[in-house]
């Protein structure tokens, strides 16, 4: 069976990163744009980032420029915006299609693991896909999900910090 630890993606600073980095660990993969509407959903999915990190949640941010025209800027550019404006230490990789023959094969594997109101095709930037500790889909979001109303579903997929401090 795939899971997110069988692909790499190329990371905003060139480098290849096997995503099996990410094994035990909860990951939420998001498609990102810089000049949308939901763009300061940035500063929610940062939040969430810092608030359970400590728990084993990640963040992928996954620039596209599929929608409108929405994320025009290079890698330098994007890495300074999402620092600049938002603060973002998640990791971010390279621009990537969602849709389409170009589609990054990653994003191919998510769509067909939970489709979403268009099939399984990308509505729209912000689209987010939680990912288990062992890399398998849990549920899709749809872009006008805001970050902090994934916790709930956090919760149930990460450690409970109070039962790794017993001895």
């Amino acid at each position: 069976m795939t899971t997110l630890h069988d692909f790499t993606a190329t990371t905003l600073t060139g480098e290849e990163q096997d995503l099996s980095t990410y094994a035990g660990k909860a990951v939420l993969v998001v498609n990102t744009a810089s000049r949308c509407g939901l763009t300061p959903q940035y500063q929610g999915l940062q939040t969430l980032y810092d608030d359970y990190a400590d728990r084993g949640l990640t963040v992928l941010g996954f620039p596209c420029d599929q929608f409108a025209h929405q994320e025009p800027g290079d890698a330098d550019e994007i890495s300074q915006f999402c620092t600049r404006n938002y603060g973002v230490t998640f990791p971010m990789f390279a621009k990537v299609d969602v849709n389409g023959r170009d589609a990054h094969p990653l994003w191919r594997w998510l769509r067909t693991q939970h489709g979403g109101l268009l099939g399984d095709a990308v509505k729209w930037n912000f689209t987010k896909f939680l990912v288990d500790p062992q890399g398998h889909v849990v549920k899709r979001y749809s872009p006008t999900t805001a970050p902090d109303a994934i916790r709930a579903d956090l919760e149930t997929i990460l450690p409970d910090t109070a039962e790794e401090e017993r001895p």
